[in-house]
């Protein structure tokens, strides 16, 4: 048998109880996605040494320092906090939902997302800066996360109205946005494009600087309260008869998963099945308990990101791929391969 550890809140008094192996392999996962960043990092128009990034990270960097300090390392850094938002609200969902298909992709949050980011960029035709973009983006998930819940209230809000409620709004979003492109000039249906793509071309520091506070405040929230997603994978009913105040809590937690999606989504664009595929890996690797899935997940998502973008702007060099495109070339048989397990349950 593991060893068990305990890792104690004091504040809450809550005990997250997991053993040695999943601690060990989420390690192994930052391991994986250090060596991945500065593999990143080196990688590009031109090779750069991994000695010459971490001078460049140390603030030594030399004449080498704009293309890794200012062109590449925002990008990796920006692509690893967008997958671990995106990854973490699945995991969130999931937990919530007690469904393996639910995601930010699925329950209309990216779909909210997008229908305010295309309208944004279509309508104002440029006469607002697209600083404003990210807010816009933001407010949409929020507006359309909200309504998706308002809808699937009937004495509460259950896991199953929140999946049916949430896959006709994405639905309805998605043909929104049609419209909203089908409305708009070529300009801006071609940048609209680039951004429902999903892509973290020409990321800056200050890109970094707006997602890191969401990712870092709303992952930490999240895993405070491993607890509350522990209990809610035991059912309502379970749940409930032990004292757990349901609704509240998985109010408090949806909140969370549109933070921790609304913000990587409006600063990387809407790129699909991260939120999908990463909880699944990482419950493969750490098992169940939330106290080291999210982490895991985190990490997962982080690195599924990242990866898809380097495969986008060093596989068909001089061309840039958003990574977008890879993500949904792997999500997709992914998604029909959990369909279909799903059927022969």
């Amino acid at each position: 048998m593991n060893r068990l550890s305990l890792f104690q809140s004091p504040r809450q008094g809550n005990a997250l109880l997991s053993g040695k192996r999943p601690w060990l392999t989420i390690s192994a996962l930052l391991a994986l996605l250090l060596i991945a960043f500065i593999l990143g990092a080196c990688l590009g128009n031109t090779w750069e040494s991994p000695l010459r990034v971490l001078r460049t990270i140390v603030g030594a960097g030399g004449d080498y320092a704009f293309v890794i300090g200012m062109l590449r390392l925002p990008r990796l850094v920006l692509a690893g906090l967008a997958g671990a938002g995106l990854s973490l609200a699945g995991a969130i969902l999931q937990g919530l939902i007690r469904n393996p298909l639910a995601a930010p992709d699925v329950l209309g949050m990216t779909g909210g997302a997008s229908v305010a980011a295309v309208a944004f960029i279509a309508l104002t035709g440029g006469a607002i800066g697209i600083g404003w973009l990210p807010v816009a983006a933001m407010t949409g998930a929020l507006l359309f996360s909200g309504l998706v819940y308002v809808l699937a209230w009937k004495k509460g809000v259950s896991p199953i109205r929140l999946v049916l409620i949430g896959v006709g709004m994405s639905a309805g979003t998605s043909s929104l946005t049609m419209l909203l492109l089908a409305f708009s000039s070529i300009t801006s249906a071609s940048k609209a494009y680039i951004w429902l793509t999903g892509s973290v071309y020409g990321a800056t520091w200050e890109q970094v600087l707006t997602l890191l506070p969401w990712t870092v405040l709303c992952g930490g929230i999240a895993w405070t309260n491993a607890r509350h997603l522990n209990v809610h994978g035991l059912g309502e009913q379970i749940a409930t008869g032990i004292g757990a105040a349901v609704q509240r809590q998985r109010l408090w937690l949806l909140l969370i998963s549109v933070g921790l999606a609304g913000s990587s989504v409006a600063l990387v664009g809407a790129v699909g099945f991260i939120g999908l595929i990463g909880p699944h890996i990482a419950r493969r690797l750490v098992g169940p308990s939330y106290g080291v899935l999210l982490p895991a997940s985190a990490l997962i998502g982080a690195l599924l990101l990242l990866l898809a973008d380097m495969a986008g702007r060093t596989l068909f060099q001089p061309l840039d791929v958003p990574a977008g495109v890879f993500t949904a070339a792997i999500g997709a048989p992914f998604f029909i391969m959990l369909l279909a397990r799903q059927r022969r349950i």
